[in-house]
């Protein structure tokens, strides 16, 4: 099983950006479909976006819609998410997902779905 370590995370004020990025160390990299979730003290982890292994469609939850673009770079094992526009809302621990060859049109949200997640970087949007 391979790991994933994230870093870009920070504090910022309402409406910076920040970009976050995933390196991967498994060997079939480009057969994972690759996730960013988030969890803010006290809620849930939820999906944030999501990038296809086969066909690169992009998938995102309708509150970062517009305003996040998720990435990736199979030659440099690495997934990315551009965060603009941020709010304080967005504070978070966010963590980055590998989901093995799901089919094509497909992709999932759930947390149980992924097979290995990084350790996870914090974000912090002060208003």
């Amino acid at each position: 099983q391979g790991q994933l370590v994230e870093s870009g995370g920070g504090l910022v004020r309402t409406g910076e950006s920040l970009r976050l990025s995933c390196v991967g160390s498994e060997y079939s990299f480009r057969t994972y479909s690759m996730g960013w979730f988030r969890q803010a003290p006290g809620k849930e982890r939820e999906f944030v976006a999501a990038i296809h292994w086969s066909d690169g469609k992009l998938y995102y939850a309708d509150s970062v819609k517009g305003r996040f673009i998720i990435s990736r770079d199979n030659v440099e094992k690495t997934v990315y998410l551009q965060m603009n526009s941020l709010k304080p809302e967005d504070t978070a621990v966010y963590y980055c997902a590998a989901d093995w060859a799901p089919p094509r049109n497909y992709y999932s949200n759930r947390v149980p779905d992924y097979d290995y997640w990084g350790q996870g970087t914090q974000v912090t949007v002060s208003s």
